[in-house]
């Protein structure tokens, strides 16, 4: 069964707002309960980028960030995995067709995952790869049946095969499950659930076919698959901080309607600076969401019209990326310091919005400098 965008959305929705009763929870067990991501493998969400002649559904990348961001308003760390799942798929397009269909069936359901940081070697052997490595934020390896980890490629020599650009070439193994060991080492300060442990391979052999090298071409001539996958990742990381954005835009609305602050007759509603930060949080979230929303729609374009994207293009990507992760991260500031001493208890809603975001806010792909690489290239444009 092959799901639109329209589906994938509305059962994104759905499953977002039965999370926040499971919260506390998640983030105790510090991982999302498989019911629920059964509920997402049947929603047919983690095949939302895988392509459609592998039973998934290729969804517009504006579609895309919206389901990431209704998941995240009910969980971060389950929009969290859900972002991982989702484009960690877009690998099925670059893959040999025979090793695809291993991997990913032709029905939605299954989950891969993995991390681009090139932590393995992969030593050249007939047939594959030998890899062996450690990995960091491996994001919902537990429920994955696939996880592949970055690795350096050593040929028969001995020495690193090489990109044209003459760095290391870095190439994504595709590990099965049974050949990875997880570690309990996710013992962090936001967005505990996700399960990001370490993860490990000791001489496990990958077959050709089954490994992508990072930043090439898809084979797949769809638009999706023309969309760059970095910028696709770095858009999946500033949906989930928007979603968190929103959630703690709801949770001081429902503080404010009730509380009533200490040497004050009147409820934080009708306080000015808790006013104040709802506008400023409002303006933050809103304004980022429709920039974002905007450069994706011009992008998408470009691709489904079968030409390529300019520098520029790519820039606005990153660019809009970053800005709704910083936005967001300053919504939820604003927010977690008007509700005053009340923020910061276990059962606040603000105070876990607070600590989620600012885990999103350290990912390599929205990290402050960013702003500096695009605002330099904006000035190349014009000069």
């Amino acid at each position: 069964m092959k799901y639109s965008d329209e589906d994938l959305v509305s059962a994104a929705a759905e499953i977002g707002r039965s999370l926040p009763e499971r919260n506390i929870e998640i983030e105790k067990n510090r991982e999302i309960p498989v019911d629920i991501i059964s509920s997402l493998r049947r929603a047919g969400i983690f095949h939302a980028l895988v392509p459609k002649i592998y039973g998934g559904s290729e969804v517009h990348p504006a579609a895309l960030i919206k389901i990431i961001r209704l998941v995240a308003e009910g969980d971060g760390a389950v929009g969290w995995n859900v972002m991982i799942g989702t484009t960690t798929g877009l690998l099925a397009a670059s893959m040999p067709e025979i090793e695809a269909r291993k991997i990913y069936g032709s029905e939605p359901g299954v989950l891969t995952v993995g991390v681009t940081v090139p932590a393995g070697r992969a030593a050249l052997v007939d047939g594959g790869y030998i890899v062996n490595g450690r990995w960091p934020f491996g994001s919902g390896s537990r429920h994955a049946e696939w996880v592949c980890g970055g690795c350096t490629v050593i040929e028969r020599d001995g020495k690193k095969r090489l990109a044209k650009n003459g760095v290391p070439e870095v190439q994504l193994m595709m590990f099965s499950k049974d050949q990875i060991e997880l570690e309990d080492t996710w013992k962090v300060s936001g967005l505990k659930g996700t399960g990001s442990n370490h993860f490990s391979v000791r001489d496990q052999l990958v077959p050709l076919g089954r490994q992508v090298i990072l930043g090439s071409v898809p084979e797949n001539p769809e638009p999706l698959y023309r969309f760059p996958t970095l910028g696709l990742l770095a858009l999946g990381v500033s949906a989930v901080s928007l979603g968190i954005g929103y959630r703690a835009l709801r949770a001081f609305k429902e503080l404010a309607a009730d509380k009533v602050p200490t040497g004050t007759k009147e409820k934080l509603i009708e306080n000015s600076l808790a006013q104040t930060a709802v506008a400023k949080a409002t303006a933050n979230l809103e304004s980022s969401e429709a920039y974002m929303d905007k450069v994706v729609n011009d992008c998408f374009r470009v691709v489904a019209d079968g030409e390529s994207l300019s520098k520029e293009n790519r820039n606005k990507l990153r660019l809009a990326a970053v800005n709704t992760t910083a936005r967001s991260a300053e919504a939820v500031r604003f927010l977690y310091q008007a509700g005053g001493g009340s923020s910061i208890y276990e059962q606040s809603q603000l105070q876990r919005c607070f600590r989620d975001v600012h885990v999103t806010t350290q990912h390599i792909m929205v990290a402050p400098s960013i702003y500096e690489m695009t605002g330099k290239a904006e000035m190349e444009y014009d000069s």
